[in-house]
């Protein structure tokens, strides 16, 4: 690991293109004649937008974004554009992401992606300087920001996507800078295709979101009751106090941006982040990492932030003072600063042999300017220790099944619970049930529930039904799916099991269910 050293920054630094940037000044939007001009020449920077990239066009701009507001005035409302792509669209739309660039064309890359339930707006304060320095490429996430609805499964779908992007815009090389699960995609690529990133910065992420109960239920509330308990909480998962009371334009403006985006591809991005889990594999990012977190942050806070330094080679981490979540939004020059700084010093370039193009050429620094240091260095971990024996296959396998079906605190219950006498038949259920029965490809996850559910009926094991009812929730049935399930137990297992059966559904069903107050 390289030597501990203070990330030089201020907070509050101006620029010679940027006005003095306070807490409490509410977001600059882009001007909307900028994003219906043509692509810019190279001595100017300048905006391109499209929703599917073809090599060596410009785009037509194609926006549906939630603007990010002025002060004292109340956000845009987004107007839907609908489209009738022809089916080669379609299918490109639902391989590659919806993306702006910013800046000079004979720029480095500098790819930033956005946190969930944002669109690239979020990052509009800092888009005058970094345009200055880079060729700025901002992204979508799938059915946000009116990007097309085509759910991503996973962050390294996500990753795949943006690579499809790149790709068809002739982009090998780039810095990557993301927030949140955005941060999570940079991650997954510098693990999964370290030659394509030069260098590297995770703002409010980590290397694991939360619990993966945690996200499903989340995924349960929103196909339940829409997204408007995400949009109404949003405001205090991503802001302090104190900015949310200063800056009610900007709050109304990010619950829109949550309230705009396409449901299904909301639960499918929390399903991405249940899954994510890169604990082990830290070790492996080889670039130089920037790892930036307010110090407020209650979501993917300064804790998550040192577990990810403590890992990565590489990697340093700065505490933005008076930032919640979304810093790039509440201390918009300190992040600036933070960013310029570290994509100006630390900027790598592969060998030539090693790229299909020739490597990029780091921006010009930043001018010399007295910087008062924020940032704090974690110190590396002890090594673990060697893990034991590798888990048999089908036991993993099962591991894995019965955590994403019935969620890690039953898991750990029945785990935590086995002695020497259970223990054996708590592997058996894993490796035999989880790990070889509910893993088969013959039938999805939805089925196998709507025939566990009336099993456990027809036998009268409603003890299990609780556990199963919330595993069909999160597998994706509704609660009207679960009743109609059963309503057909009881004209075949009869009046009273169903009876039964439906008192405690609905108890589980009322708790899983209910939004955050």
């Amino acid at each position: 690991m390289a030597p501990p050293q203070a990330i030089p920054v201020q907070p509050q630094a101006t620029h010679a293109s940027q006005t003095p940037l306070a807490p409490q000044t509410p977001l600059a939007p882009q001007t909307p004649h900028a994003l219906q001009a043509p692509l810019a020449s190279h001595d100017s920077p300048g905006p391109q937008t499209s929703h599917a990239p073809q090599a060596g066009h410009d785009h037509a701009p194609q926006t549906g974004h939630a603007p990010t507001p002025q002060a004292g005035h109340a956000p845009t409302q987004p107007q839907p554009q609908p489209q009738t792509p022809a089916p080669q669209a379609a299918a490109e739309a639902a391989r590659t992401l919806q993306y702006r660039f910013d800046g000079p064309e004979d720029a480095p890359v500098l790819v930033i992606g956005p946190s969930l339930g944002t669109t690239w707006h979020m990052w509009d304060r800092q888009i005058p300087e970094l345009a200055q320095h880079w060729r700025v490429f901002r992204y979508d996430l799938p059915g946000h920001g009116g990007a097309p609805a085509h759910g991503a499964p996973s962050v390294a779908e996500l990753g795949d996507r943006l690579l499809a992007t790149l790709d068809g815009l002739g982009v090998q090389r780039f810095g990557y800078a993301g927030c949140s699960i955005g941060g999570a995609v940079g991650a997954d690529l510098a693990l999964r295709h370290p030659h394509r990133v030069a260098s590297l910065a995770l703002v409010a992420s980590s290397p694991r979101f939360g619990s993966a109960d945690e996200f499903r239920q989340r995924g349960v509330i929103v196909r339940t009751n829409g997204l408007e308990p995400m949009a109404r909480t949003a405001p205090e998962r991503w802001f302090t106090p104190g900015f949310a009371a200063a800056q009610p334009a900007i709050v109304e403006w990010a619950v829109q941006m949550v309230r705009t985006t396409d449901p299904g591809c909301y639960i499918a991005a929390c399903e991405a982040l249940a899954a994510f889990d890169i604990r082990d594999h830290l070790g492996r990012i080889g670039v130089p990492t920037l790892v930036l977190v307010g110090a407020e942050d209650k979501v993917t806070g300064p804790a998550e932030a040192r577990t990810l330094v403590a890992g990565i080679p590489d990697a340093r981490l700065a505490l933005v003072p008076g930032a919640s979540h979304l810093a790039p939004v509440e201390q918009p020059a300190a992040v600036c600063d933070l960013l310029l700084t570290h994509f100006s010093t630390a900027w790598q370039d592969a060998p030539a042999a090693a790229l299909p193009a020739p490597p990029l050429v780091p921006g010009p620094p930043t001018p010399a300017t007295p910087f008062a240091p924020v940032a704090e260095i974690a110190a590396a971990p002890l090594a673990p220790e060697a893990a034991g024996r590798l888990p048999d296959d089908r036991y993993e396998r099962g591991t894995k099944v019965r955590r994403e079906v019935l969620g890690d605190a039953h898991v750990d219950a029945a785990n935590g619970s086995a002695d020497a006498f259970t223990g054996d038949f708590q592997e058996l259920v894993t490796r035999y049930a989880w790990g070889e029965v509910w893993n088969r490809d013959g039938l999805d996850r939805r089925t196998r529930s709507c025939i566990t559910l009336t099993a456990l009926v027809a036998s009268g094991h409603l003890e299990g039904l609780a556990a199963h009812t919330r595993a069909a929730l999160r597998n994706g049935l509704t609660p009207a799916e679960i009743k109609e399930v059963l309503l057909q137990t009881a004209v075949y297992c009869g009046i009273p099991a169903a009876g039964a059966a439906f008192s405690v559904a609905q108890s589980v069903i009322q708790e899983e269910t209910t939004p955050p107050a």
